[in-house]
Protein backbone atom coordinates (compact mmCIF):
# COMPACT_ATOMS: atom_id res chain seq x y z
CA UNK A 1 0.00 0.00 0.00
CA UNK A 2 0.92 3.53 -0.47
CA UNK A 3 1.93 4.19 2.88
CA UNK A 4 1.56 8.64 2.22
CA UNK A 5 -1.88 8.35 0.13
CA UNK A 6 -3.64 10.59 3.07
CA UNK A 7 -1.23 13.50 1.32
CA UNK A 8 -2.69 13.26 -1.80
CA UNK A 9 -5.02 15.94 -3.17
CA UNK A 10 -7.05 13.37 -5.77
CA UNK A 11 -7.14 9.66 -6.24
CA UNK A 12 -8.79 7.32 -8.81
CA UNK A 13 -11.25 4.90 -7.66
CA UNK A 14 -10.62 1.20 -9.63
CA UNK A 15 -14.60 -0.10 -9.71
CA UNK A 16 -13.15 -3.76 -7.35
CA UNK A 17 -12.10 -0.61 -4.54
CA UNK A 18 -15.81 0.57 -4.46
CA UNK A 19 -17.41 -2.78 -5.13
CA UNK A 20 -15.51 -3.86 -1.79
CA UNK A 21 -16.52 -0.73 0.19
CA UNK A 22 -20.52 -1.64 -0.90
CA UNK A 23 -19.93 -4.83 0.21
CA UNK A 24 -18.18 -4.41 3.74
CA UNK A 25 -15.46 -6.98 2.05
CA UNK A 26 -11.79 -6.35 3.65
CA UNK A 27 -10.37 -3.09 2.36
CA UNK A 28 -13.52 -1.40 3.13
CA UNK A 29 -12.83 0.95 5.85
CA UNK A 30 -9.51 2.18 3.40
CA UNK A 31 -12.09 3.31 1.07
CA UNK A 32 -14.50 5.08 3.49
CA UNK A 33 -11.30 6.88 4.62
CA UNK A 34 -10.29 7.83 0.91
CA UNK A 35 -14.02 9.32 0.98
CA UNK A 36 -13.46 11.11 3.87
CA UNK A 37 -10.41 12.55 3.48
CA UNK A 38 -9.07 12.69 0.32
CA UNK A 39 -10.38 16.32 -1.29
CA UNK A 40 -11.00 14.68 -4.68
CA UNK A 41 -11.91 11.08 -5.60
CA UNK A 42 -12.44 10.34 -9.37
CA UNK A 43 -13.89 7.79 -11.30
CA UNK A 44 -13.71 6.82 -14.46
CA UNK A 45 -18.00 5.86 -16.10
CA UNK A 46 -16.36 2.74 -17.76
CA UNK A 47 -15.58 1.70 -14.01
CA UNK A 48 -18.55 2.75 -12.53
CA UNK A 49 -20.32 0.65 -15.39
CA UNK A 50 -18.46 -2.33 -14.15
CA UNK A 51 -19.89 -1.93 -10.71
CA UNK A 52 -23.95 -1.61 -12.18
CA UNK A 53 -23.37 -4.93 -14.28
CA UNK A 54 -21.56 -6.94 -11.39
CA UNK A 55 -25.11 -5.95 -9.29
CA UNK A 56 -27.24 -7.12 -12.06
CA UNK A 57 -25.33 -9.66 -12.37
CA UNK A 58 -25.17 -10.44 -8.92
CA UNK A 59 -28.97 -9.46 -8.53
CA UNK A 60 -30.88 -10.81 -11.36
CA UNK A 61 -32.49 -7.28 -11.13
CA UNK A 62 -31.95 -4.75 -13.83
CA UNK A 63 -32.96 -2.36 -11.69
CA UNK A 64 -29.91 -2.38 -9.42
CA UNK A 65 -28.05 -0.51 -11.63
CA UNK A 66 -30.20 2.36 -10.76
CA UNK A 67 -29.90 1.62 -7.18
CA UNK A 68 -25.71 1.62 -7.65
CA UNK A 69 -26.07 5.29 -9.69
CA UNK A 70 -28.24 6.09 -6.40
CA UNK A 71 -25.73 4.87 -3.81
CA UNK A 72 -22.84 6.50 -5.64
CA UNK A 73 -24.51 9.83 -6.07
CA UNK A 74 -24.51 10.26 -2.34
CA UNK A 75 -20.92 9.84 -2.19
CA UNK A 76 -18.24 12.35 -2.99
CA UNK A 77 -16.53 10.82 -6.14
CA UNK A 78 -17.02 12.89 -9.02
CA UNK A 79 -17.34 10.92 -12.45
CA UNK A 80 -15.88 11.27 -15.64
CA UNK A 81 -18.79 10.96 -17.83
CA UNK A 82 -17.33 11.64 -20.88
CA UNK A 83 -13.51 10.28 -22.56
CA UNK A 84 -11.55 13.24 -23.87
CA UNK A 85 -8.73 13.34 -26.81
CA UNK A 86 -5.80 12.65 -23.71
CA UNK A 87 -7.90 10.09 -21.44
CA UNK A 88 -8.42 8.03 -25.19
CA UNK A 89 -5.41 8.26 -26.17
CA UNK A 90 -3.46 7.41 -22.56
CA UNK A 91 -6.22 4.45 -22.49
CA UNK A 92 -5.30 3.17 -25.84
CA UNK A 93 -1.32 2.85 -25.45
CA UNK A 94 -2.27 1.07 -22.01
CA UNK A 95 -4.43 -1.30 -23.03
CA UNK A 96 -2.63 -2.30 -26.08
CA UNK A 97 1.16 -2.32 -23.48
CA UNK A 98 0.11 -4.20 -21.00
CA UNK A 99 -2.42 -7.35 -20.03
CA UNK A 100 -5.17 -4.97 -18.74
CA UNK A 101 -9.09 -5.08 -18.83
CA UNK A 102 -10.43 -1.84 -20.77
CA UNK A 103 -11.97 -0.37 -17.82
CA UNK A 104 -8.69 -0.81 -15.83
CA UNK A 105 -6.61 0.72 -18.80
CA UNK A 106 -9.34 3.80 -18.56
CA UNK A 107 -8.77 4.00 -14.88
CA UNK A 108 -4.85 4.04 -15.11
CA UNK A 109 -5.62 6.34 -17.74
CA UNK A 110 -7.92 8.75 -15.91
CA UNK A 111 -5.11 8.52 -12.84
CA UNK A 112 -1.92 9.27 -15.17
CA UNK A 113 -4.41 12.89 -16.01
CA UNK A 114 -4.97 13.57 -13.11
CA UNK A 115 -1.14 12.69 -11.67
CA UNK A 116 -3.09 10.54 -9.13
CA UNK A 117 -2.54 7.27 -7.61
CA UNK A 118 -5.41 4.09 -8.20
CA UNK A 119 -6.99 2.74 -5.51
CA UNK A 120 -7.59 -1.07 -6.18
CA UNK A 121 -7.96 -4.37 -5.28
CA UNK A 122 -6.90 -5.69 -8.22
CA UNK A 123 -3.10 -7.38 -7.81
CA UNK A 124 -3.77 -9.75 -10.85
CA UNK A 125 -4.21 -6.91 -13.24
CA UNK A 126 -1.88 -4.21 -12.04
CA UNK A 127 1.15 -5.72 -9.69
CA UNK A 128 3.53 -5.89 -13.03
CA UNK A 129 2.67 -2.29 -13.05
CA UNK A 130 3.07 -1.44 -9.72
CA UNK A 131 6.60 -3.32 -9.96
CA UNK A 132 7.73 -1.17 -12.81
CA UNK A 133 6.56 1.95 -11.55
CA UNK A 134 4.05 2.75 -14.61
CA UNK A 135 1.63 3.84 -12.13
CA UNK A 136 0.77 4.75 -8.70
CA UNK A 137 -1.32 2.39 -6.43
CA UNK A 138 -3.21 2.48 -2.94
CA UNK A 139 -3.96 -1.26 -2.52
CA UNK A 140 -6.93 -1.85 0.34
CA UNK A 141 -5.88 -5.13 0.42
Amino acid sequence: MKSDWKDEACVVLDACALIAFFNNETGAEVVASVLDEIPSVDMSAINLLEIAYDAIRQSGDPHSANEILDAVSQLPIRIHWEIDYALFHHAARLKAAYRISLADACALALAKTLNAPVVTTDHHEFDALDQQGIATFVWIR
